[in-house]
């Protein structure tokens, strides 16, 4: 297998493809309420809303590295991790417009990785494009432990 080739299926594996180790980020995600997702297990604890928005991010970062865009042009403002849900915006709406928005994240930075790879600064960016994919990986099984620990 070609590097340009295993770059993108573990992107999406970590993503969305179905796999043998069990849930991706996608698949960890189904399903999951806005009310399960502004769970904490302790005050002062992520919950699955902030994660999602964490993974989020962290795709827009690599692909403004691929891209060279401008820092702190995510569309929220802030960096990392982000308080959720808003004061008064704790609904099912709000929920949803932020894992549509990881899922633009996500869709964008596959973008530029397929472009990125038909070029020489690809090989410089090898360990951020195939850490994003075990970023999800890592994420999607903490997102599991948190709804084990709710039920």
């Amino acid at each position: 297998m070609k590097t340009d080739d295993l770059v993108l299926a573990l992107l999406k594996e970590g993503y969305s493809r179905k796999t043998w180790h069990g849930p991706n980020l996608c698949q960890s995600l189904k399903g999951v309420s806005a009310r399960q997702a502004a769970w904490r297990p302790a005050p002062d604890r992520h919950n699955i809303w902030e994660l999602a928005l964490h993974s989020a991010y962290w795709k827009y970062a690599v692909r403004r590295r691929i891209e060279g865009g401008k820092r702190g042009s995510f569309i929220l403002k802030g960096s990392n991790f982000f308080a959720r849900p808003e004061k008064g915006k704790s609904t099912e709406a709000a929920w949803r417009a932020d894992l549509a928005l990881l899922e633009n994240e996500h869709y964008a930075l596959e973008a530029a990785i397929r472009r990125v790879l038909k070029t020489s600064h690809a090989k410089k960016l090898l360990p951020a494009l195939y850490g994003v994919a075990f970023h999800d990986i890592y994420h999607a099984g903490q997102i599991r432990l948190l709804r084990r620990l709710m039920a």
